[in-house]
């Protein structure tokens, strides 16, 4: 089969085409003929940095976290069919690989369905961010009428954040570039303040005892610390582990954890469905033009998600 991967770590011209063996699904496992991958922040990093790889791997490592398309071979004992159209969340350097695949292998557990007012392209925008974002929220663990104040909120995990943040009942802040706010607002965010490194300062005016709780997707990390009330919960999306500031709660979000959360997918397709959840894709390009799809996301300013297409 064919894949896109990476030899070496560098630049997006790393990314080519490999020949891989065609992989088939072991027990309470499927094989997806894969219909569309979601190109994410997650990828550049695992293409451009060394430690990303485990010492030992061998090339060519294929990157990946997003994919969706129609189950074509089930192994033994598993619960789906032939012809389920399903998400999927990949794990890269594991037993099955990434998600930048004509073929990947899948836990029955690791899938859920698409949503039923979604294509194959869109769902391919779920899993990884939309788990993250479910994660956050169970970090955080806010009651309803609390304040949660959101960086990069104009990103796709921002977009889940503020979303399912808003649809429990918590109060939103979200910041953005002024060609962002119409974005940001129309998520259902109660106040969108100027994005950059005074952003603490902006959500500090508008709550100045601070929030309850701040998810820092724009990697901003101590310069946004102060924006947080004395005690309560920062997470970060990197692994950053905090400056141990005021007593403040400090927690990284690692989907990694959430690969067999079936129930967790379950729940965004219904939050999908129901309106709650919006997918966004920026453009599909066809696999091959995975470079491309990288140069793009790494210049910025993309809204959505590019989805690569064998």
């Amino acid at each position: 089969m064919k894949a896109i991967g990476l030899d070496e770590c560098g630049g997006p011209e790393v990314l080519g085409i490999h020949e891989l063996p065609e992989p088939h699904p072991g027990s309470r496992e499927v094989r997806i003929r894969v219909g569309g991958i979601a190109v994410s922040p997650t990828d550049t990093s695992f293409r451009s940095s060394p430690a990303r790889h485990p010492e030992g791997s061998k090339p060519p490592f294929i990157p990946g976290m997003d994919a969706a398309g129609v189950v074509d071979e089930v192994g033994p004992e598993s619960r789906w069919k032939v012809g389920d159209e399903v998400m999927a969340i990949a794990l890269p350097n594991s037993q099955h690989g990434g998600a930048y695949v004509e073929y990947l292998v899948a836990p029955d557990d690791s899938i859920a369905r698409i949503p039923g007012n979604t294509s194959i392209e869109e769902a391919a925008t779920i899993p990884m961010n939309g788990l993250t974002a479910t994660q956050i929220l169970e970090l955080l663990d806010l009651k309803p009428g609390q304040t949660l104040a959101v960086t990069g909120a104009a990103g796709t995990l921002g977009n889940y954040v503020i979303q399912l943040a808003k649809n429990a009942g918590l109060r939103v802040i979200g910041d953005s570039a002024e060609k962002d706010r119409e974005l940001v607002e129309s998520l259902g965010t109660d106040y969108v303040v100027a994005r950059g490194d005074a952003v603490a300062q902006h959500i500090r005016e508008i709550v100045p005892e601070g929030v309850d709780g701040l998810v820092d997707t724009a990697l901003l990390h101590e310069k946004v610390v102060p924006a947080v009330k004395d005690g309560r919960v920062f997470v970060s999306v990197r692994g950053w582990k905090g400056d141990g500031a005021r007593g403040i709660r400090f927690e990284a979000a690692s989907v990694r954890a959430e690969y067999l959360a079936h129930s967790k997918l379950e729940a965004l397709r219904e939050a999908v469905e129901q309106g709650i959840l919006t997918p966004r894709v920026a453009a599909v390009l066809p696999a091959d033009q995975a470079p491309e799809a990288h140069r793009r996301l790494e210049a910025g300013g993309t809204r959505g998600r590019f989805v690569l297409k064998f």
